[in-house]
């Protein structure tokens, strides 16, 4: 995670391209969880969502840094 990345001449952090990634990968976990009304389980939707993100992101952090070495 250390560094930018160079998209035609735009650097970017990599934290954000992640963060990116992420939100899209929680977009198809959401739309899941919804869908088999798993929700009606949880006691704060909101703090649930939060620590949801949060787990992605360091799953797909993880996952980069296995992947470049």
């Amino acid at each position: 995670m250390i560094g930018d990345l160079d998209i035609s001449g735009v650097f970017l952090p990599t934290l954000l391209v992640l963060m990116g990634i992420t939100y899209l990968i929680y977009l198809l976990v959401h739309g899941l969880l919804t869908r088999l009304h798993f929700y009606r389980l949880v006691w704060h939707r909101a703090l649930f969502n939060v620590a949801l993100y949060a787990l992605l992101l360091g799953a797909v952090d993880s996952l980069s840094r296995y992947l470049m070495t």
